[in-house]
């Protein structure tokens, strides 16, 4: 350790007065604290000496004495948060060490409470996709040039070639700040049809959690529109979505897909995580609540009367599955 300790002496020789090196690990300067000699000032009588596999200050004028870390943040502290987090890298600091751990501080994050576009209300198009799919224009935004909106905010996409118009499906935490957003396409031969943005990275890509109460039974749907025509709901916004941090009650709702072997997968693994979910009785054909919505299906009622947990949601897994 005593190479960086001589490094940092070399960085900092330049505030000393008289610095100069008269041996291997022992220099002289003028002392910083009391100005050394009033007489001469060509007197050097402050020290960094080797002593027990570390550099010591000593000052023979006014008997100042201090471990090297100290005297460094003394004289530069700018070097000295370079000389610790250095020293931190090559594990030299801490418990019985002469120099303690870095403190590392964070500011939280502020994000933005709302996004600046118009709503989809305000563009026909957009509107009425969603009034054909039965949701609320108001609830959602429009974006002409998705990319280009996403990287004004954050640099996101490396080119913007191909744009297309987007819904905007915007993300917000339990404080009721943005955290990121969805795009969904307008255009059918567009492929992804959606595009996800988190502008806080360490957030899941769910949607709703501003409006749950957590005190109830939350469902949980795979896509953000199915997620309007539930009570109490959230939706995940990606396959890698984990909601395992949260100690809510969940049920949940996958895509009515019984062919689907990554469906039937997720639905197994729910239930062995013992939570409840809902499979859909035989006589359903629509693939998710937005289209059972368009069919006519009554969705409070087919998902009360379809929800299950442990050995008799099993049961119900064999039955509805075909792969």
């Amino acid at each position: 350790m005593l190479y960086i300790d001589s490094k940092y002496i070399g960085l900092v020789s330049a505030r000393l007065e008289k610095f100069k090196r008269t041996k291997d690990h022992l220099y002289t300067f003028r002392c910083p604290y009391c100005g050394d000699s009033k007489k001469s000032k060509n007197k050097t009588r402050g020290y960094l000496f080797q002593n027990k596999g570390s550099f010591i200050f000593k000052c023979h004028n006014c008997g100042m004495s201090k471990g090297f870390s100290t005297f460094l943040k003394d004289t530069d502290v700018v070097l000295h948060g370079q000389y610790t987090m250095e020293r931190y890298k090559e594990g030299l600091t801490g418990k019985h060490r002469n120099v303690a751990d870095p403190v590392f501080t964070f500011e939280k994050p502020v994000f933005k409470k709302k996004l600046d576009l118009p709503l989809a209300s305000l563009n026909d198009r957009a509107a009425n996709y969603l009034k054909r799919r039965k949701l609320n224009p108001t609830k959602f935004y429009y974006a002409n040039r998705f990319k280009h909106f996403c990287n004004t905010i954050k640099p996101t996409f490396e080119t913007t070639k191909n744009d297309h118009p987007r819904v905007v499906i915007p993300f917000y935490d339990r404080e009721n700040s943005l955290i990121g957003f969805q795009g969904r396409s307008l255009d059918s031969y567009v492929i992804p049809k959606y595009l996800t943005v988190m502008l806080d990275e360490k957030s899941p890509k769910v949607y709703g959690l501003d409006k749950v109460n957590i005190e109830e039974e939350i469902y949980v749907t795979e896509g953000p529109f199915d997620s309007t025509f539930i009570g109490n709901s959230i939706a995940m916004c990606g396959s890698d979505v984990d909601l395992s941090d949260f100690n809510y009650r969940f049920i949940f709702v996958y895509d009515n897909e019984p062919r689907s072997r990554e469906i039937v997968s997720k639905i197994t693994k729910t239930i062995e995580k013992s939570h409840k979910v809902v499979i859909f009785p035989p006589h359903i054909r629509e693939k998710d609540i937005n289209d059972m919505v368009l069919a006519g299906h009554d969705i409070k009622t087919l998902l009360e009367s379809n929800t299950y947990s442990g050995l008799e949601a099993k049961l119900k897994l064999q039955t509805w599955k075909r792969v």
